[in-house]
């Protein structure tokens, strides 16, 4: 199965209370690895920065606030589809960030085409034995 989604989304870098960035993110999904999406953001004046987010996370992150450790994703307010705050954590330093959600459904709508959510491991499975049939080793 050779399925690869990717978009790019603006999201608002919050600096602090008074200064924030807009920001290129891009998003890239594969169905070589169903569960994960990795994210790049351009950050102003410095080198890109990945993270790879549980696909679960993401769509679990538009609806409720979601998310253990290093990563943590809400919606913004009550409202359906609002804005989303996605904090990131490494040790002490943290970074907070807004996106609107409609284009991160959107994204994760077409994930869902590639690889329907929860159907994950039977696309892994059917991805090792296509390799082992094309390899030869019947």
């Amino acid at each position: 199965m050779n399925g690869r989604v990717q978009a790019q989304v603006m999201m608002n870098f919050l600096a602090s209370d008074e200064l924030s960035f807009r920001i290129p993110v891009d998003l890239v999904y594969e169905a070589a690895d169903p569960y994960a999406v990795t994210c790049t953001f351009g950050l102003p004046g410095d080198e890109p920065v990945t993270w790879v987010f549980g696909r679960e996370l993401l769509v679990d992150g538009v609806s409720r606030p979601a998310g253990e450790g290093d990563v943590h994703i809400a919606p913004v307010s009550t409202e359906c589809l609002s804005d989303l705050h996605i904090r990131l954590q490494v040790g002490a330093e943290a970074a907070l960030l807004r996106v609107s959600a409609p284009p991160l459904v959107a994204f994760l709508d077409r994930t869902d085409r590639v690889v329907p959510l929860g159907q994950e491991p039977a696309c892994a499975e059917l991805d090792a034995e296509l390799d082992r049939l094309l390899a030869g080793r019947l």
